[in-house]
């Protein structure tokens, strides 16, 4: 995701007194101001980090939260190795392969992944989006059910062109991309976090070189998520697609998974 936009206004919140200390911290991490007019708000309260947007007709607060809500009911009933994702990394009886998220947005499809056994690194390089998702694991470590899945998520903030080039360690088996793309369609662009997000978090302009990145990385295979319609990220042409009814995976093998 794309770095902050500066047309965005955005200050720090803290919703109870006891966490104005501590909201004073991210505020300095993120440079954010603490007061004064602003379009939306970073907020923490007893419910953990959130973001929302200012005034009255504003969709409710985005947080990241591993433990209830969407997240845990695809964990529970999402359809576990059958799902298209476990199909487009490579997950198979037998095979957990270590795959590098390196869009990693709010870590849903991360967490799904961990969720199934695989070890998973994420990249997110939007600051907004990597402290609610830095802040969200750090809640979720501390659940019963859900500590040992996050466990095997670990999260790095920075480009992740940047990041790949100088990866230090065994290469992931799998890199998996879902840049944001400027043409969703209408459905997708009402939903709540789209509305949140697009102001900090913009498109990727870069994506061709991010592929190109992890080509150079991925020791087995890179996964491209796309909407269904949209084109071919412009450079190496994928292997084959995995396609669903609003979305498809772009596969790039370069080593079978075993």
């Amino acid at each position: 995701m794309s770095e902050q936009q500066p047309a965005a206004s955005i200050r720090m919140e803290a919703l109870v007194p006891h966490l104005q200390e501590a909201a004073a911290r991210w505020a300095q991490r993120l440079e954010l101001p603490m007061a004064g007019a602003a379009g939306f708000a970073l907020q923490l309260g007893e419910a953990g980090l959130q973001l929302v947007e200012l005034g009255p007709q504003a969709p409710g607060p985005m947080r990241v939260d591993f433990v209830e809500g969407a997240v845990a009911h695809r964990r529970l009933f999402g359809g576990g190795s059958g799902q298209m994702i476990a199909k487009a990394v490579g997950v198979q009886p037998g095979v957990r392969p270590h795959v590098l998220d390196a869009t990693a947005g709010l870590g849903r499809d991360a967490f799904v992944l961990a969720s199934l056994g695989c070890e998973v690194d994420l990249i997110e390089r939007q600051p907004l989006i990597g402290a609610l998702l830095e802040e969200g694991l750090q809640r979720a470590a501390g659940d019963a059910q859900v500590g040992a899945i996050v466990a095997r998520m670990r999260l790095k903030l920075g480009n992740a062109i940047a990041l790949m080039a100088d990866w230090q360690g065994d290469a992931p088996q799998v890199i998996y991309l879902d840049p944001m793309f400027p043409h969703r369609d209408k459905s997708a662009l009402v939903k709540k976090e789209m509305r949140l997000f697009r102001p900090f978090v913009g498109d990727d302009p870069d994506a061709p070189a991010l592929l190109a990145a992890a080509l150079a990385l991925a020791s087995h295979r890179v996964v491209v998520k796309r909407p269904r319609k949209a084109p071919i990220i412009e450079g190496a042409r994928p292997g084959y697609a995995l396609e669903g009814k609003s979305s498809r995976y772009d596969i790039y093998p370069l080593k079978k998974l075993k």
